[in-house]
Order: structure tokens, then C-alpha cells, then sequence
């Protein structure tokens, strides 16, 4: 797994209270989900998209069902 880009101590913080600590984690949100939580900005998006797509991912299409359950974080 990869760590996450230096995206500010905002987003990085309610990333991980989401449960998002790895990029991969990141391809299972859609950008507009990911602008949800208080913190994760444009800014954030703009820093990440490209970090995904370097490893051949990509954010989910927005739809109806587009943020993820909360997953664990590994010991």
C-alpha cells in the first residue's frame, strides 16, 4: 500500500477519522465524497488525482452510493 501525498494537516486528519490512510483507500471515494468531510478541500483534490492516476487509479464516478464504509486500519 502507499502512503498518502502531503496533502495539509486538515485533510490528512479527516482523512484518516474516515478511516483513509493508504492512496489505494482513495479510489474507493468519488471526488465529491471526498469533499465532504470538513478539512479535505480542492486543494487536496488537486494534490491527489494525479498521485492516483501515477499508480494507475482513480477516484469513483460520483453517483448515488459514492462514500465507502469506514474500513480498519491495519495493526
Amino acid at each position: 500500500m502507499t502512503d498518502l501525498p502531503k496533502i495539509g494537516r486538515p485533510a490528512t486528519r479527516a482523512l484518516a477519522e474516515a478511516g483513509v490512510a493508504e492512496l489505494e483507500q482513495l479510489a474507493q471515494w468519488s471526488e465529491a465524497a471526498l469533499l465532504a468531510p470538513h478539512g479535505v478541500g480542492p486543494r487536496a483534490i488537486g494534490i491527489v488525482k494525479p498521485v492516483l492516476e501515477g499508480h494507475g487509479l482513480a477516484f469513483k464516478p460520483d453517483g448515488p452510493q459514492t462514500k465507502p464504509r469506514k474500513t480498519p486500519s491495519a495493526p
